[in-house]
């Protein structure tokens, strides 16, 4: 079993640790000290000797911060964690406070501390973040402390050591393109931009570069490692010395020089009289105070690695489809069984869980889940974030909508799907309300556009139905996605905020219209697709760009309002039906194969 479903967090960590970070806070001559979610990688999946917000709090939500002083303390969180973030925290010791409003960085302008010193740790914040808290700061007549060791690590006395699974080469059989390649494509980038050496802050990138994978980091394959490349195609990468074998030397060649972590700082002023690229949306303070420090010259510009690594090869593509099909008839046979054993009402949350991970077990090929899986009965699939507990679960009760989010880690491609599904006999309301999302992600796959279209000038097709109907979701229409790397990577979106970055061909985005009724149930239809090269229109005068699916499973079929749908959406309904027919039908047999003949039957009005 690869979930657990303990109770994490809650009120008594608040309880016990906030004193005893205080006493060390004291001893460091602090009166207050800001910690963000963030750890030292910019990790979305913290390890858990670096959950320091949950530790001195006992919220675990995805993100969030704090602000601890010696007389008071706060926590913020966003609309997603609303609950949990009530459920996990003591009101004695922390007040609760919004993101993205106020905001830590907000909050702190309106208080008045004038002669207090606020600490804060230079490897957890970027420097946009860190020039935003020192607006803040004297705004509210506070002095700004970086510490040199963090207060927590202090004060945490049962911390978790830090993770040291092998780090292993990752086959170009399945990356499509040699690492040493791939760091001379990045060498070209920076002798372009009149740089000598890129410091790659990011496992991700890191791990994509060199073609590695690791396991320090829960549901994605990464190692925890920092990198320099440089212009002359060489590399320095740098290691927990533990997870380097003989096989990984032999990978690296003679090009990279393998270092171990403690190295970074020295290498940092090896750097001297450089001309240096570092990301600030990625990179610490502290990379940047080090460079500074050292006298390089620095570049501020987006990590080298992100655009290379997000337009996928042919081979990354062809891997991807071949996952997404295997994972696809998984999923194939827990639908049946949701419509099957699950429609007794007594199954649980929990139950459906590990059923749908015990049919990606089964593939034989599963690595690890690409995050813990959403598993939403009822009023819990009105959260978007939820993570189901043994103190939580409920049952797929009749009468009810179950919502689940899950994906698979396999070394060809990583999976992320969502599927809405009835138990028992659906309202009206809930056939609509599903029906409009449908309409959307159907926009959203459908779209032909042109070169240098980004993710927001998609955002709204996905939302024009429901908006049409007054209704609206409040999280991100569409994420980035990695092949064996991380299930929500970047620089491309689709979402409401503002994304520079142009869809670009090979690019892998998620296509997740949803609605939520507070208190009654969730809806959200997910299905990842990559981006295609510009083609020609019959008649037209420009090429354009589109989307090909890459998810295939059933859509539920007594949850379509028919007469909502127009006779094209109705036909891109009964083409993805076939399509998913003809990929998974030969990989299930018996009840699952009929079953699943039956749901791609063609609908008509």
């Amino acid at each position: 079993m690869r979930q657990n479903f303990d109770v994490k967090g809650g009120p008594q960590l608040g309880r016990k640790n906030i004193p005893l970070l205080r006493e060390a806070m004291k001893a460091q001559g602090l009166d207050g000290l800001y910690i963000p979610h963030e750890d030292e990688y910019q990790n979305e999946y913290l390890p858990a000797c670096n959950d320091r917000l949950a530790w001195a709090t006992g919220f675990t939500g995805s993100a969030g911060a704090a602000m601890v002083f010696q007389d008071s303390a706060v926590i913020f969180a966003d609309g997603r964690y609303t609950l949990q973030v009530r459920d996990q925290t003591d009101r004695e010791f922390l007040e609760i406070e919004g993101l993205p409003e106020p905001g830590p960085f907000g909050w702190l302008a309106r208080q008045s501390r004038k002669g207090q010193t606020l600490g804060y740790d230079p490897r957890l914040m970027t420097p946009n973040d860190l020039a935003t808290l020192e607006e803040s700061a004297k705004k509210a007549g506070v002095t700004l402390k970086a510490v040199e060791t963090n207060p927590i690590d202090e004060a945490w006395q049962d911390r978790p050591q830090e993770p040291v699974a092998p780090v292993v080469p990752h086959s170009v059989t399945n990356a499509g393109e040699d690492a040493e390649a791939k760091r001379e494509r990045i060498a070209a980038a920076l002798k372009e931009d009149g740089a000598d050496a890129a410091v790659i802050t990011s496992p991700a990138s890191v791990a994509w570069a060199f073609n590695i994978r690791g396991g320090d980091v829960a549901c994605s394959p990464l190692p925890l490692s920092r990198a320099i490349l440089k212009a002359d195609g060489t590399a320095d990468l740098f290691l927990d010395s533990r997870k380097a074998s003989d096989k990984l030397r032999e990978h690296l060649g003679n090009r990279v020089r393998l270092r171990p972590m403690e190295e970074v700082e020295p290498a940092m002023a090896e750097l001297a009289g450089r001309t240096v690229s570092l990301d600030p949306a990625l990179a610490s303070a502290w990379f940047f105070g080090e460079l500074e420090k050292a006298g390089a010259n620095i570049v501020r510009q987006r990590d080298p690695v992100l655009l290379p690594k997000a337009c996928k090869n042919e081979t990354e593509i062809a891997g991807t489809e071949a996952a997404h099909i295997r994972d696809g008839a998984a999923l194939t046979r827990f639908l049946h069984w949701l419509d099957t054993d699950a429609q007794s009402g007594e199954m649980t949350e929990i139950d459906a869980a590990l059923k749908l991970e015990s049919f990606r077990e089964q593939l034989g090929d599963l690595n690890d889940l690409s995050f813990e899986t959403i598993s939403g009965a009822g009023p819990h699939g009105a959260l978007p974030h939820y993570r189901v507990s043994s103190a939580s679960n409920l049952k797929l009760e009749r009468g009810t909508l179950y919502l689940v989010d899950s994906g698979g880690q396999y070394l060809d491609g990583t999976t992320d799907v969502t599927r809405t599904v009835p138990i028992g006999t659906p309202s009206a309301d809930m056939r609509r309300h599903y029906t409009l999302v449908l309409k959307g992600h159907i926009a959203l796959a459908e779209v032909r556009f042109p070169e240098g279209t980004t993710g927001t000038h998609l955002d709204v097709l996905a939302r024009h139905p429901l908006w049409q109907a007054g209704l609206d979701y409040d999280h991100g229409t569409g994420h980035g996605v990695g092949v064996y790397l991380g299930v929500h990577e970047g620089p491309q979106r689709i979402a409401k905020p503002w994304n520079s970055v142009a869809l670009r061909p090979g690019m892998i985005v998620s296509n997740e219209p949803g609605f939520y009724r507070e208190g009654q149930y969730g809806i959200r239809i997910e299905n990842l697709q990559y981006v295609t090269e510009p083609a020609e229109i019959e008649g037209g005068e420009r090429k354009m760009l589109g989307f090909q699916n890459l998810t295939w499973a059933p859509l539920s079929r007594d949850l379509i309002d028919l007469d909502l749908l127009s006779p094209a959406e109705l036909a891109w309904v009964n083409r993805y039906h076939n399509d998913v027919l003809a990929r998974i039908g030969p990989l299930v047999e018996g009840e699952v194969l009929d079953w699943l003949n039956a749901q791609c039957a063609p609908l008509s009005q």
